[in-house]
């Protein structure tokens, strides 16, 4: 006889999972902008990297994960404190995105970046 799990915990395993997910697509996207940064410097020719289409889809994939991951965590755990810490990081990386190519834009994506992560690990810790 197959025993069911209760769905509190199905979501909360579940949320775990997103959770974790978009804390690693946060360091691809570290890693892509500490990337293109350096292979900036090294080599002018590294235009196709710093396409600004690469920075809207990603922003797009931030603030899905973020409504979903997030969003998930208030219902399961009641805690507001990660979705407000990943909401802040998404307005951080938008407001990046106005910005033009360069120093500043990378340095506030890159802070963007980390609160958005902090409030997924926020997230993942108060599910536990």
């Amino acid at each position: 006889m197959a025993t069911t799990l209760p769905l509190s915990r199905v979501w909360s395993g579940l949320d775990g999972r997103l959770d974790r997910i978009a804390i690693g697509l946060s360091g691809l996207c570290l890693a892509h902008c500490v990337g293109t940064t350096i292979l900036f410097a090294l080599f002018s020719a590294a235009g196709s990297l710093l396409h600004p289409a690469i920075h809207e889809v990603g922003l797009v994939l931030a603030i899905l994960f973020g409504i979903i991951a997030l969003g998930r965590g208030i219902v399961t755990h009641g805690y507001m404190m990660p979705a407000a810490v990943g909401a802040f990081g998404i307005g951080v990386m938008a407001g990046a995105l106005s910005m033009p190519h360069g120093g500043d834009e990378i340095l506030w994506t890159l802070v963007g970046i980390s609160f958005v992560a902090l409030g997924h690990d926020l997230n993942r810790r108060a599910t536990y």
